[in-house]
């Protein structure tokens, strides 16, 4: 098994508070609501959203995905950190045990935030995985950050 690693970073003007509460806390509700085209919907399968509990993504028809399931490893509203695992779905090919994802959410000087995701593959077997492999699901999951981000900016009540 490998584990290939990848760190980005985003900026926006909207506070950690608030991304938090709309991308993390209420997602479920929220990124439906936003993006109904590639997001069928998002629910609890297990648990109430705390760490432990499973969430499952539907994806909208015509979508390369249909389903994905990851389980929350780690959850603070006090320091802004979100960690999961992709457990289950189409995202993990038969070439990918598990995907992790770490993000946190620091206040930028500005008064906006700084998002910082860690995000590792673990691999099975002596597969490789390329960072062009794995590109276009980057970009997938920075669109709908980028939505999020122009409906909190747009409207400066929701989630405040």
């Amino acid at each position: 098994m490998g584990v290939l690693t990848f760190t980005e970073e985003h900026t926006s003007e909207v506070s950690p508070a608030r991304i938090f509460k709309a991308s993390i806390l209420d997602s479920h509700n929220l990124i439906p609501k936003l993006l109904p085209q590639v997001i069928k919907s998002m629910e609890f399968i297990q648990g109430n959203g705390g760490v432990g509990s499973i969430k499952q993504i539907n994806f909208a028809q015509g979508s390369n995905l249909t389903t994905l399931k990851y389980r929350i490893d780690e959850l603070s509203e006090d320091t802004y950190t979100y960690n999961y695992t992709v457990i289950e779905g189409d995202a993990l090919t038969d070439k990918l045990e598990k995907i992790t994802h770490e993000v946190k959410l620091e206040a930028a000087p500005d008064g906006g935030t700084i998002s910082k995701v860690t995000s590792k593959y673990y691999t099975k077997g002596d597969f490789s995985l390329k960072e062009e492999d794995i590109k276009a699901g980057k970009e997938k999951v920075l669109g709908v950050y980028k939505v999020v981000d122009a409906y909190l900016v747009h409207d400066p009540n929701a989630y405040a």
